[in-house]
């Protein structure tokens, strides 16, 4: 009876360690929408107008304001990483056209980061939402690199 009981006690240690283990799971339903807050807070900082740029484009500031659109609907959707809006990776891009298009590969994968099926009809209203404004903002940034391949006679 005794080897049972140390065997109970045995299982019902090693079930609470793994309690915590798979608690942490939960918040990883939605690994995407975490790695697209970073895509678009890093194509935002690549879009916003840097110091020793001649020209801001209308279409960069057209981006920029979907971006932190689509921000916002992930976050009302409760998926909030708690990082600044201005938070991104050490970037060294010196010309203004290649910083357009590393916006626009960067919100691709923002894109596809979210593109998934939703089970919860709010939150899929929201990740709607947010797609349809991280689509605007690529646009936005392709007609941004447009004007600018035209300004540098590249077009």
């Amino acid at each position: 009876m005794r080897t049972f009981a140390k065997l109970f006690a045995v299982l019902i240690v090693a079930g609470v360690v793994q309690t915590p283990a798979k608690a942490q799971v939960l918040p990883g339903k939605h690994p995407g929408y975490i790695h697209a807050l970073s895509d678009l807070r890093s194509a935002r900082w690549f879009l916003n107008h840097q110091a020793g740029d001649p020209k801001v484009y209308a279409g960069e500031d057209v981006a920029i304001t979907e971006i932190d659109a689509a921000i916002a609907e992930l976050k009302k959707a409760s998926i909030d990483d708690g990082k600044d809006l201005n938070d991104h990776p050490a970037v060294d891009v010196k010309e203004h056209g290649s910083r357009l298009l590393r916006a626009m590969e960067i919100l691709q994968r923002a894109h596809a980061d979210i593109d998934n099926e939703e089970d919860n009809p709010e939150a899929s209203q929201l990740r709607h939402r947010a797609l349809d404004h991280i689509q605007n903002a690529h646009e936005a940034a392709n007609q941004a690199q447009a004007e600018w391949l035209k300004d540098m006679g590249k077009r």
